[in-house]
């Protein structure tokens, strides 16, 4: 899964795409309402080693502000991230986006 990063983000970020919410890292989900793409902040309490004493789930939040909410919670959680966009919302200015295979592992 991707690394924790910093609110300073550029195209150097990466962050693995999956296709359901994950229990072991800070799952960003984009989704578009009305046309407008729109984020929900998912944080699992067993991906922050004890620092959230239940699970989080943001409201949803338009797309840009979720990314960033999301990063800042993952840093302070130190957790990781990962993305949840089955509609292919990802803006590339937030980074880029890989896929894990299951019969391999990433380097």
């Amino acid at each position: 899964m991707s690394m924790s990063v910093s609110a300073g983000f550029g195209p150097k970020n990466e962050f693995e795409k999956v296709d359901v919410v994950q229990t072991d890292a800070l799952t960003l989900e984009l989704v578009a309402q009305d046309g407008a793409p729109f984020g929900i902040v998912h944080c699992p309490a067993a991906a922050t080693g004890g620092r959230l004493p239940k699970d989080y789930r943001s409201e949803p939040m338009p797309g840009k502000e979720a990314f960033r909410s999301a990063i800042k919670l993952a840093n302070d959680m130190k957790a990781p991230v990962v993305v949840l966009d089955p509609q292919d919302l990802w803006l590339k200015e937030w980074g880029q986006l890989y896929i894990v295979d299951d019969d391999s592992a990433r380097e």
